[in-house]
């Protein structure tokens, strides 16, 4: 499930993002993805590719990685960002949820520290 006013579009510094044609209220779930989970043994091969930047770990001890669909490898970092992700192991999937009002015409944002207001720095702005 993708609410049908959020669309991809080239962004200035970072290639592309996912974007709101409509205000969007805080707490609203925009998007339930559908995720494909790769075995431990995977992971290094996975490293080495391109792959690396859009996978997410996964499972409760996180010896587990994932490929999520939709548009949710496409959502660009922010520190304090305007959207958050919850994993569902069970069902396989990840949920998207703003966290504070958006207006339209916005980019929409995830922390992939997988906190919404982590700022620990990540793996590309790491010195």
């Amino acid at each position: 499930m993708i609410l049908p006013y959020l669309f991809i579009a080239p962004t200035s510094k970072k290639g592309r993002g996912v974007f709101t044609q409509e205000s969007i209220a805080a707490g609203t779930v925009i998007e339930i993805a559908p995720v494909i989970v790769m075995p431990p043994k995977d992971r290094p091969i996975l490293d080495q590719t391109l792959l690396h930047d859009y996978i997410f770990e996964w499972g409760t001890d996180s010896s587990y990685c994932c490929m999520a669909l939709g548009y949710v490898p496409i959502y660009n970092h922010a520190y304090n960002s305007n959207c958050d992700y919850e994993m569902d192991y069970e069902t396989d999937t990840i949920t998207i949820k703003t966290m504070c009002d958006i207006v339209a015409g916005a980019e929409l944002c995830i922390n992939y520290n997988g906190t919404w207001n982590d700022n620990k720095p990540v793996w590309f702005d790491a010195v």
